[in-house]
């Protein structure tokens, strides 16, 4: 069949190359339509509970996750420079595209008793520019006499003031972002030009933009510089621009079809999809040096360039197609889980590596059918003095002492397991960015200051319309909750219709701060008129009574806990919102009122969750899928289990390496199994196809097959070996700690799997082989 569709291909080469070129030049076309995602809640399925609490909260309260904050240290914050530069800095901030209010010392309201309207009147405390330091101190006096603000705009024993920008959440959740974000950081940069002052700057907007953009940019110099590298090493193997650049080629045909598949499946670029086209680069450049491979030992062998073309494609059709597969499989089972994060990239990898196989087999023998033959300098590479020795060291190994490399691999495995119970599965949300990364150091700025900014958000159903109001006990049930949440130290104080209420308080008391207290059943009556204010005044709704509508729902039914929190990962935040919701069944009757937990934290970090299980799963069944591939290739389950320790081994080994190296379970070193599972089984392929093809060559001898297998397939697998790994440590200059793992792990674990299928496996295919037939 393979030698017919070799006659076929070789036949019809111009028609099958203009058709490929011409698919190629309109998935171009496409690919240039190529967007980056700004959704982050794509990782959780809809019908998830905490994807539904929280898109339930946003329908009643609006979006969490749209507030920057900028914080700045200073002694000098009540002199009129520094005072007014600030003022000033806001005023260019509201001119912003996007920016909708500012929350900051400079815009702070009091609550003014007007007995004759009976309402209580928002007023701003400090005037708009300030030349007297006297004046400034006294409206300073005012300020702080207002605990409402305390902890949340300042922290005066660490002298640090914090300024909440509003973005539109529009804006905030398109593309436009980038420009939002960027029209902000340059007024601050001003501002730090100006004034001398190091501004800090954090919030899920600015943090989300940021990775955004540099995911962006990585996914174009990891494109370019995986195949400069290997553009290199196929250069020094091949020592042929030709053979190079039709590899190239080949990979860079594979991206492309890969970012217009993206885009004809209304797919954009998400952190796990940025990482295909270099993928396909690594996982490509195989494909062209197996088919080379062959090409080069059936031209030297033959001296026939159609008959060197018609083997190439004959052997190596299988063997590429099986390893496309099987590898292929190992992206592909992402499709299977619930999460759309995990799905598109499954799709769009699976299906993108198979056109990495139909591209190689088309392009490659339709390409070398019009280049001159091999000149010698060509194949020189097959005849390695160095690569022979190693390979000749390793059949002296395998047929010789096969007693110690089981025993080095059972001492590798107990020390890997050693470490795999090391292992533990967290993530923060800031979790790749190295330690001194000022969008890290700025977050642990603002956790330092102000207890973190990481929105937790709880809501308090009292089950019944007017249920929250209709009685001062639920006031008071919502302050105790909300004292006992200050108190802890992972989380700050929380706003909600108390402070509110507690600030109104004040007013109605004429601004004493020692009556900044929950209402009594004695205060309530005389506060209710001015709570209510006028209807007829439509300046009240930007003041007051704005911010007690945020924190209750028009039906009075639903009430709003607004915490700002520390980034603490996914091992403590469950534990700390267990805490929380026991505390609350304590304090709230669950007959009567039903608290739940959300917020963008909360969802993100399940979303890590859900992938890291995801992800789980989908190794369990990749393995499943490629092991019955393998017992249909080679119709033996003798054969089935050696070619599954090979690939086992290395994958134990990584996790156990991470283990001890304290490198964490998460959605980028997860990946790492899955992508090397589905490229190590290649070489098994690769090495045991030609293997059961050599075998009836060499009369059933097991050893023979073997020694002659090593040959033939060993140069051509350290050779895939080395570009792989050169393809893989690319990612090792990323920013992302995930990433940088995600490229020294995977290269472990492709150098271990070549040692495993070089050395173990035939080890394995001795031990376990069938008594030689005997040939009359």
């Amino acid at each position: 069949m393979w030698y017919s569709l070799a006659q076929f291909i070789l036949k019809y080469k111009a028609i099958l190359l203009v058709l490929l070129l011409a698919g190629t030049g309109f998935m171009a076309y496409k690919a240039m339509q190529v967007e980056m995602s700004y959704d982050f809640g794509k990782a959780i399925p809809t019908d998830n509970p905490k994807y539904q609490d929280y898109m339930s909260f946003k329908a009643r309260f609006g979006e969490d996750g749209t507030t920057m904050v900028m914080g700045v240290n200073t002694k000098d914050m009540y002199t009129p420079a520094l005072f007014n530069a600030l003022g000033v800095l806001q005023q260019h901030l509201k001119a912003v595209a996007g920016v909708e209010g500012i929350l900051s010392v400079q815009e702070a309201y009091t609550l003014v008793k007007a007995d004759s309207a009976d309402k209580l009147e928002p007023r701003k405390i400090f005037a708009g520019s300030y030349t007297n330091p006297a004046i400034l101190d006294s409206d300073r006096h005012i300020f702080e006499n207002l605990p409402f603000y305390k902890g949340s705009l300042y922290n005066d024993s660490s002298n640090a003031y914090l300024m909440a920008i509003r973005l539109n959440k529009d804006t905030a959740n398109s593309k436009s972002r980038t420009r939002l974000v960027n029209d902000i950081l340059a007024q601050v940069q001003q501002f730090e030009n100006t004034t001398h002052t190091t501004v800090h700057l954090s919030g899920l907007p600015y943090i989300r933009t940021n990775v955004a953009n540099r995911i962006q940019k990585e996914m174009y110099w990891f494109l370019i510089g995986s195949l400069l590298l290997s553009a290199i090493t196929l250069l020094l193997f091949f020592r042929s621009f030709s053979a190079t650049a039709m590899s190239l080629l080949v990979v860079m045909m594979g991206v492309i079809w890969s970012l217009g598949t993206m885009v004809l499946m209304g797919y954009k670029i998400t952190l796990l999809t940025a990482l295909i086209p270099p993928l396909v680069v690594v996982i490509g450049v195989p494909n062209c040096i197996y088919f080379l491979n062959k090409y080069h030992m059936s031209y030297r062998e033959e001296g026939d360039k159609h008959k060197a073309l018609t083997t190439m494609i004959g052997r190596m059709g299988i063997v590429t197609l099986f390893c496309n597969i099987a590898a292929a499989i190992g992206f592909a089972v992402f499709a299977l889980t619930e999460s759309t994060l995990l799905k598109e990239f499954g799709i769009v990898s699976g299906i993108n590596i198979m056109m990495l196989f139909v591209i190689s087999l088309i392009f490659i023998p339709s390409v070398l059918s019009y280049l001159p033959v091999p000149k010698p300098k060509h194949v020189r590479y097959l005849d390695n003095a160095f690569l022979e020795k190693i390979l000749l060291q390793i059949e002296h190994w395998t047929l010789r002492h096969g007693k110690w490399i089981y025993g080095i691999t059972v001492v590798a495995i107990a020390a890997s397991v050693m470490g795999i119970i090391q292992l533990k599965s967290e993530g923060f949300i800031v979790d790749d960015l190295p330690k001194n990364d000022k969008i890290y150091t700025d977050l642990k700025w603002f956790e330092a200051n102000f207890d973190g900014i990481m929105p937790l958000e709880i809501v308090v159903d009292a089950k019944k319309k007017n249920g929250i109001l209709r009685s001062l006990a639920t006031i008071e049930k919502i302050d105790e909750f909300s004292q006992y949440i200050a108190a802890k130290p992972e989380t700050s104080r929380p706003l909600s219709l108390v402070e509110g209420l507690k600030f109104a308080k004040q007013a109605y008391y004429d601004g004493d701060s020692v009556n900044y207290t929950t209402p009594t059943e004695f205060d309530m009556p005389f506060l209710a008129k001015y709570l209510k204010g006028d209807k007829k005044d439509t300046t009240q709704k930007t003041g007051f009574s704005k911010m007690l509508t945020s924190f209750i729902d028009t039906s009075k039914r639903y009430a709003r806990i607004s915490v700002n929190m520390k980034d603490i990962g996914s091992i403590q935040l469950p534990k700390l919102l267990k805490d929380f919701d026991s505390t609350a069944k304590t304090i709230f009757d669950t007959s009567a009122y039903t608290v739940t937990f959300t917020g963008s934290s909360v969802t993100f970090l399940e979303g890590s969750s859900f992938i890291i299980n995801g992800l789980k799963e989908s190794i369990m069944w990749a393995f499943l899928l490629i092991a019955l591939c393998m017992l249909y290739l080679f119709k033996s389950v003798r054969i089935l289990l050696c070619s599954l320790i090979p690939n086992l081994v290395p994958l134990v080994i990584t996790a156990g390496v991470m283990g001890w190296a304290g490198i964490a379970l998460k959605p980028s070193t997860v990946l790492v199994f899955s992508v090397a599972l589905g490229i190590v089984i290649d070489v098994t392929i690769r090495f045991l196809i030609n293997y059961k093809q050599e075998l009836p060559l060499h009369n059933y001898d097991v050893e023979a097959t073997l020694v002659q297998t090593i040959r033939h397939t060993g140069i051509s697998i350290i050779y895939t070996s080395l570009v792989l790994t050169a393809g893989f440590i690319i990612f090792c200059i990323s920013d992302f700690g995930g990433t940088k793992a995600l490229g020294w792990l995977t290269s472990l674990t492709l150098l271990t799997g070549t040692l495993t299928n070089l050395i173990l496996l035939p080890v394995l295919l001795k031990s376990l082989s069938k008594k030689p037939k005997k040939v009359a």
